[in-house]
């Protein structure tokens, strides 16, 4: 039983999303769940993020960080679109 309800028909990107088995979940439950998922989703990557910097030692802090520039230029693309 879920919290949520999901609309009847969903975009392909929203299926394909949805269907990878942990980021799915997470995804859906912040697209369409309570308003503080967002807030525990965060925290949940972070700690991720925390915990391969233990476990990896300074690789585990910058390669995360490199690997998220190509979404950010397009954020920041997005952005100067309007």
């Amino acid at each position: 039983m879920t919290a949520y309800t999901l609309p009847e028909r969903l975009s392909l990107w929203q299926r394909l999303l949805f269907a990878i088995p942990l980021l799915g979940r997470i995804a859906k439950e912040v697209a369409y769940g309570g308003k503080d998922n967002i807030y525990y989703a965060l925290g949940t990557f972070v700690s991720l993020w925390g915990c391969s910097v233990v476990l990896f030692g300074i690789p585990g802090l910058y390669i995360p960080a490199l690997c998220l520039v190509p979404v950010m230029f397009l954020l920041l693309v997005l952005i100067s679109r309007g």
